[in-house]
């Protein structure tokens, strides 16, 4: 039962990113429609696409403890060369390394959509600078830098200790879904909350709460120790991680993020101050 609770994850991994689509909503046309149009668009092809790659993988595996104990580190590209001969094994390997390099200019896109809108509405230290846009490719370059930045920070500590690599980035699935519900749940406890062009009608709330509640049961999935027995480079340094992130939140909060955000829009900027919206 354990182990089929944890497999439940792979697919939690292969449906992450679909909300790209809102990040850049602010440069698409008629976005109330199109945003969450691209969301389900983007979750049935994780359906197809995801799962057809899960489901190849795990019958491809033939020695499931050399494949584990592979010298190259990397059991899934064990599973490939094992499966297709190392030509096509490589090849596979190659396919997978192309698309995470768009993977990650993905999340460059997302990630500086979110800073600068966090920042247009003074919530960043250095909010003037990254809610700036570019005049001639009309995007936020200075926030696409300051994300490129911290990527490359958050990858150097893979160079000397993969384990602390994967203590830091072991909230990257988790923060997701933690980000993703929680919209939801409070717009579902919101006894005025209006729907959009685009909306599920009268199954908006049934669907809502069975999503708050299934991101509660896998977030403490992602909790879990994944190997037995823990070690420390096998620990799961998820809990941990997250409650660093939700502490260094709640202070900046306090210290900051409550006297500043949605307070005075910057110039040139048409943000709504929080207390016209919240008394409107």
């Amino acid at each position: 039962v354990y182990v089929f609770l944890i497999g439940l994850l792979m697919a939690q991994y292969t449906y992450t990113g679909y909300d790209a689509s809102a990040h850049v909503a602010e440069e698409t046309i008629n976005a109330s429609r199109e945003a969450p149009n691209g969301i389900v668009r983007s979750v049935w092809v994780s359906i197809l696409a995801g799962w057809v790659l899960l489901i190849a993988v795990t019958a491809a595996i033939q020695d499931y403890a050399a494949q584990r104990a592979t010298e190259t580190g990397l059991p899934p590209a064990q599973i490939f060369i094992d499966a297709a001969g190392r030509t096509t094994g490589i090849f596979l390997l190659l396919i997978a390394a192309v698309a995470q390099f768009f993977c990650g200019m993905a999340s460059v896109t997302a990630n500086s959509r979110m800073t600068y809108a966090f920042s247009r509405d003074n919530a960043l230290p250095g909010s003037r600078i990254w809610a700036t846009v570019n005049p001639r490719s009309e995007t936020p370059t200075n926030s696409i830098w300051l994300c490129v930045l911290l990527s490359a920070i958050l990858v150097l500590p893979s160079l000397y200790s993969l384990t602390a690599y994967f203590a830091v980035t072991s909230i990257a699935v988790i923060g997701l879904y933690i980000a993703y519900v929680t919209p939801v749940y409070l717009r579902r406890r919101s006894p005025d909350f209006v729907n959009g062009p685009w909306n599920l009608g009268k199954w908006s709330a049934p669907i809502g709460w069975i999503a708050v509640a299934w991101v509660c049961f896998i977030v403490i999935l992602f909790m879990l120790p994944p190997y037995s027995p823990v070690t420390i480079s096998s620990f799961n340094y998820a809990p941990l991680t997250v409650a660093i992130v939700l502490v260094f939140a709640t202070v900046t909060w306090i210290a900051r993020g409550k006297k500043n955000f949605m307070v005075r829009p910057p110039e040139g900027h048409t943000t709504v101050p929080a207390e016209e919206i919240l008394h409107e």
